[in-house]
């Protein structure tokens, strides 16, 4: 997986959760979910993303990244 779905998934399992949490333990979770929703909505403008920056740093990889030398991409579906 690429950094941007690792950021997805992430995203929404802690929204899930803290949905959950804000229900069942306390309401002050969804200050946490809420967090989540505007981090999510800056980094659409700004294209940075805290998490985005610790996923690199544990080594995955954007989307954008060249293939690893001697793997041709094909655009010619297939052929």
């Amino acid at each position: 997986m690429n950094v941007e779905r690792y950021l997805r998934l992430i995203a929404g399992a802690v929204v899930l959760a803290t949905l959950a949490l804000g229900y069942w333990v306390s309401p002050y979770w969804f200050l946490f979910t809420a967090f989540v929703g505007l981090n999510l909505f800056q980094s659409a403008f700004t294209n940075w993303c805290p998490m985005m920056t610790i996923l690199r740093k544990l080594g995955a990889r954007d989307a954008q990244s060249p293939a690893p030398p001697g793997i041709a991409h094909s655009t010619q579906g297939g052929r």
